[in-house]
């Protein structure tokens, strides 16, 4: 007679269970996805190609103030991504006098000032890669459709009083960003990842919080973007006008002709 095992079918229905469950947070956090994109405009979104910003931005050192100025950054989406890079170049313009600016092409970065062009340090490099490519406004924009993605919905939740929805985005090389989307909104107000050190081998936690949402011409966008990391405040950037798709200005994004090339400083 054959024996019958009592134990295998609550086990494979468990096992059902369980890949089903992983399935539908997965299908729901595509979804919210899809539905963020929606609420930032949409095609207007996706086929943004240039962007201006005008504001201040602040930078701290330990909750003290380190940096202040009036900024002017000039954005466009390039595309395609260079193979160490980023698809995306920008300008970011500081003082009244417009003197001093950071150049970000897709795979180096300048320090321009009356002195000459100096590559910027390896350690900044790095820092503006690693916060570009973990923004959820860059990934919506340009990694949406990345090879590997996955997107897991965890549920519902609430952060600073608000109603928010909660999805894990994890990459094809294993790095993971948990975005916060306002309930009613779908727009994202939150971020938090985390990173190694590779020299120190230091455990690190990033944040980044998204405010004052406007329709800045077909695209809903931040005015305010504030960054901290392992509980300090890093960075905050307090926008007064946000352009999309303007003409940039001429040979915005090369250096200028017989500029002074001057050492790197490490």
């Amino acid at each position: 007679m054959k024996q019958t095992n009592f134990f295998a079918a609550p086990l494979v229905l468990l096992l059902c269970a369980s890949s089903l469950s992983a399935q539908t947070n997965t299908n729901k956090g595509k979804q919210l996805m899809d539905q963020a994109i929606k609420a930032l405009g949409g095609d207007r979104f996706l086929k943004m190609q240039t962007r201006i910003e005008s504001g201040r931005v602040y930078s701290f050192f330990r909750e003290q103030l380190s940096g202040l100025a009036i900024a002017k950054i000039y954005t466009e989406y390039l595309n395609e991504k260079p193979a160490n890079g980023l698809a995306i170049r920008e300008r970011q313009v500081f003082g009244k006098k417009q003197d001093y600016s950071i150049l970000f092409l897709g795979d180096q970065a300048w320090d321009l000032t009356f002195r000459g062009a100096r590559p910027i340090s390896d350690e900044n490099w790095q820092k503006y890669l690693r916060t570009t490519e973990n923004d959820i406004l860059y990934l919506l924009r340009v990694r949406n459709n990345e090879p590997g993605l996955q997107f897991d919905y965890l549920g519902t939740d609430v952060y600073a009083t608000a109603h928010v929805e909660k999805v894990d985005i994890t990459d094809a090389q294993d790095r993971t960003i948990r975005v916060y989307f306002d309930h009613n909104t779908m727009l994202p107000v939150h971020e938090e990842f985390s990173w190694i050190d590779p020299d120190t081998r230091y455990h690190n936690d990033e944040a980044t919080e998204f405010d004052k949402y406007r329709d800045a011409g077909g695209v809903m966008w931040p005015y305010t973007i504030e960054r901290e990391r392992n509980g300090y405040k890093t960075y905050q950037k307090f926008a007064e006008q946000v352009q999309i798709d303007p003409p940039l200005p001429p040979k915005m994004f090369e250096l200028p002709a017989g500029v002074k090339v001057l050492k790197k400083v490490n």
